[in-house]
């Protein structure tokens, strides 16, 4: 029986998410178990998300996961090639995942590690640093670099399921794993795609916009009902925290912002100076933004600083797996990691508590974060929000 291996945000949860394990299961057979690595509540891009951890884990397991397992912050809310570590690091960690599976526009594994080959080239490093120099982005100098080496091949970058495949094929190189990777072709809107919802399947940038808009519409049937009911009942958006962030900023000194993630090349400075301007995130963002910075990693640093987290919090490796959601065939791929599994697994919050140091240090800035959570919701007036210490992992 194969154990296949996702990462994912499921922010929130929709028809294209369903459409994955359904043909996963018809193409290596219903009997195989899914393993899903899932972002916390705060994701790649520098963002809160829609709904709390163990809903996005309730979702995924109606939708065809037996375990959800979180990829705790310091590597979800970090860049792609931090995110795919981390992600990776969790499937590894279980002992268990012979096989990755991801979504990619290209649908062939093929070009894409054609990619990988060329990224790990000194040729390639040559060439991205003459990009960077001369003053481009890095998606954009990487693409350059890429193009001149490998011509048409550098193509799939433009497109961003294929850039995470290659970051996964990357963090599975330099870690060793021995899982096989499988790309089921990306169908309906791409990722981050916000536009016109007449698809077959719409992208969570979509429906994201769709509830922060307040639209009563249904959004069925790219989400199950009940989903959509859990989103609609208590969503979080960054806004609700917009001046307390912007709080954050201008309390903070030039040196504590050059602690953050990707801070470098200026930006920590330029950071610095907008947010004693900006009146709005939104304004903040673009103050800050240049050809050199991208949207996405103006976020996250905007986002650790918000969080009270430093680059240096992040440690080489794991410390933990953090179990969200299982089912019963679920529960007996836990029983497996007993023996197989190469870090501690928690699955209840008590079990945090025999954590050596530095991991019990990691899950206390991951409470921290989840309370921090608390405050984006909607509705936060109306009752506390769910609490690290005390959640119990969701079963179905």
């Amino acid at each position: 029986m194969r154990t296949i291996g996702i990462i994912s945000e499921y922010n929130p949860f929709h028809s294209g998410h369903r459409y994955q394990l359904e043909e996963l299961r018809r193409t290596f057979g219903p009997d195989c178990a899914i393993v899903c690595a899932m972002s916390g509540n705060w994701v790649q891009r520098g963002d809160v998300a829609i709904t709390d951890k163990w809903a996005r884990a309730e979702m995924a397991l109606h939708g065809g996961a037996d375990l959800v397992i979180e990829i705790p912050t310091l590597w979800a809310a970090a860049s792609a090639e931090t995110f795919a570590r981390g992600g990776i690091s969790v499937l590894e960690a279980t002992g268990l995942v012979d096989t990755l599976c991801f979504g990619s526009e290209a649908g062939d594994v093929g070009p894409l590690q054609a990619v990988v080959d060329c990224l790990d080239s000194p040729a390639w490093q040559k060439r991205l640093r003459h990009y960077l120099d001369k003053g481009l982005s890095f998606p954009a100098a990487r693409h350059k670099a890429t193009a001149d080496l490998i011509g048409e091949q550098a193509e799939c970058l433009r497109h961003p399921n294929n850039n995470l495949g290659i970051e996964y094929l990357r963090a599975m190189k330099d870690l060793g794993s021995t899982m096989e990777p499988y790309t089921i072709r990306r169908e309906g809107a791409a990722h981050d795609d916000a536009a016109d919802g007449d698809q077959s399947h719409v992208s969570a940038s979509y429906l994201r916009a769709h509830f922060a808009r307040r639209d009563p519409s249904p959004v069925t049937p790219y989400m199950r009902a009940e989903d959509e009911i859990e989103v609609r009942a208590d969503p979080a958006f960054l806004t609700e925290c917009e001046r307390a962030i912007l709080a954050k900023l201008r309390s903070m000194e030039p040196e504590e912002y050059a602690k953050l993630p990707d801070s470098g090349e200026g930006l920590s400075d330029r950071l610095y100076a907008a947010a004693r301007q900006a009146r709005t995130l939104e304004e903040l963002y673009d103050l800050t933004k240049t050809k050199r910075y991208t949207h996405a990693r103006i976020r996250r640093m905007v986002l650790w600083a918000f969080l009270g987290l430093t680059e240096s919090d992040r440690p080489d490796s794991l410390p933990y797996l953090r179990v969200l959601g299982f089912t019963n065939r679920g529960q007996q791929l836990l029983k497996q990691m007993k023996s197989t599994a190469s870090l501690p697994v928690i699955v209840k919050p008590a079990h945090a508590d025999k954590l050596p140091p530095e991991a019990r240090r990691i899950f206390q800035l991951e409470a921290r974060s989840t309370g921090m959570y608390d405050l984006c919701r909607y509705f936060f007036e109306r009752e506390p929000g769910k609490n690290e210490y005390t959640e119990n992992p969701i079963r179905i």
